[in-house]
């Protein structure tokens, strides 16, 4: 462990084995740096907040402040950070508040860039990217490998389905089907993330199941609910296609994202 004199360290927080704690950073007393956390000069960790292993954070980023919702009322309520981040500077990363799951949890191997908020109750998976400036409202929920471009904002309650691809300014206000692209000003679905498809090593045939469900899902004949019967029936074999029928069927608060017509 290594804490720089110049660095604020109360007491009370729980500093694991080779953590490095840089000059000006601030650790607040209920927080918890599990081995291998690196604070960069001027980080700061507050509130109810556990930081997993290996995980680093660079200058600026202020991670367990309280959260922006105007119902809290300083209860101690938890963010919880998985192992091998990479947070960027200014980031900013809130806890849950006790009208939601009293927990914010971002999972493992992701990378935050710079200015990247994430906003009280979210549910982060694994390996996610979020670039610049990339926005997240409350209680929003996010699937493992979900890239998020910059400057895009995620309405509050939304799902970004698991293998995901959200463009750069995108406004998403309905959740975004796992495998899927969206874009645009209360973004549209475009089509599917067949570039992040093939970069996590999906095979020719799930690829090739995905799209053929994917156009049935969004034909023009039939209602929906007949569409994703159908699309169970022809691909009730292929774990991935279920996966999004299972999201598309699931009683959330937000609408599907659509094709545009």
């Amino acid at each position: 462990m290594s804490v720089h004199p110049r660095a604020i360290v109360e007491d009370g927080a729980k500093i694991g084995e080779g953590v490095e704690v840089a000059p000006f950073c601030h650790v607040g007393a209920n927080v918890v740096l599990e081995d291998g956390v690196n604070l960069h000069p001027h980080a700061t960790v507050l509130g109810h907040t556990t930081v997993g292993e290996g995980t680093e954070i660079y200058p600026f980023a202020v991670l367990g402040s309280p959260p922006q919702h105007l119902g809290y009322k300083g209860e101690p309520t938890r963010l919880r950070i998985g192992a091998r981040n990479q947070i960027r500077e200014h980031v900013t990363m809130h806890p849950g508040t006790v009208q939601g799951h009293g927990e914010t949890v971002v999972g493992d191997d992701g990378l935050y860039m710079v200015g990247a908020h994430v906003a009280h109750d979210c549910v982060l998976g694994d390996h996610v990217i979020m670039a610049n400036n990339a926005t997240l409202g409350g209680h929003v929920e996010v699937g493992d490998y979900a890239f998020l471009s910059g400057l895009c904002a995620v309405h509050q309650f939304s799902r970004i389905g698991p293998y995901s691809f959200v463009g750069g300014g995108a406004i998403v206000t309905k959740d975004v089907i796992p495998y899927g692209t969206v874009f645009g000003n209360h973004a549209h679905l475009e089509g599917l993330n067949l570039v992040g498809m093939k970069r996590r090593g999906l095979s020719r045939p799930t690829i090739h199941a995905i799209r053929g469900a994917y156009r049935l899902l969004f034909a023009p004949e039939g209602t929906l609910e007949e569409r994703i019967d159908d699309a169970a029936k022809l691909y009730g074999e292929v774990p991935e296609v279920m996966a999004i029928l299972a999201f598309m069927q699931a009683d959330d608060k937000r609408p599907l994202c659509l094709p545009a017509r």
